[in-house]
């Protein structure tokens, strides 16, 4: 027999090696995100998901059975989760949703990705979907609370300032009309038109 490893041992260790590289990444991502350096955390985090192992599907699967959860999933979760969290620093809000739906693929409880999902969505003016997020959040976190019910807050204050502006905006579209002046020859065919009497005889 021979000392070298069979092929799974092999495999093994490059999935090994692959996870330590990836959580290297991670950790990168997430002292970067500390130091205020948002393109670089999210450059990170993305190649450590690129990194990360993809996890095998076993019968578990095939027979309907729950999935068990991996330190893979829970590192690539937790790596979408932050991933939100720096496309809410840039204010890129349709990628912090995309991300933190991603990291709620693989937990629907991870709070803060639920947290960030609905603050963004309330950023490009989905407040009924935002509201409904965060109350769910509050559900099954009534830890966060407070804090839901401070964005829910600020949200409610940005959605009613767009509807202001949306009324008023509407208000001078319908006004329009009224404030202009008449144009030549409109004058004239608005006038009355004035009948000479012939003269009595």
């Amino acid at each position: 027999m021979s000392a070298e490893p069979s092929s799974s041992a092999a495999a093994f260790v490059t999935v090994e090696q692959k996870l330590g590289v990836a959580k290297q990444k991670k950790d990168t991502a997430d002292q970067a995100f500390k130091l205020g350096k948002v393109q670089e955390a999210a450059r990170n985090a993305l190649q450590s998901i690129g990194m990360a192992p993809k996890p095998e599907s076993g019968d578990a699967a095939k027979e309907g059975k729950e999935k068990e959860k991996t330190e893979i999933d829970e590192m690539v979760e937790k790596i979408y989760a932050n991933m939100s969290a720096c496309h809410m620093k840039n204010g890129n809000w349709q990628r912090a949703v995309e991300s933190a739906n991603k990291a709620l693929a693989k937990n629907e409880n991870n709070y803060k990705a639920m947290f960030r999902k609905g603050k963004a969505l309330g950023e490009q003016g989905f407040f009924e979907k935002a509201v409904k997020i965060l109350e769910d959040l509050k559900k099954k976190n009534p830890s966060d609370a407070t804090v839901v019910d401070q964005e829910v807050a600020r949200l409610r204050v940005i959605d009613e300032e767009r509807e202001r502006a949306h009324r008023k905006k509407l208000k001078g579209f319908l006004s329009k009309d009224k404030g202009k002046a008449p144009e030549k020859g409109a004058e004239e065919a608005k006038a009355p038109t004035k009948v000479e009497e012939a003269p009595a005889s």
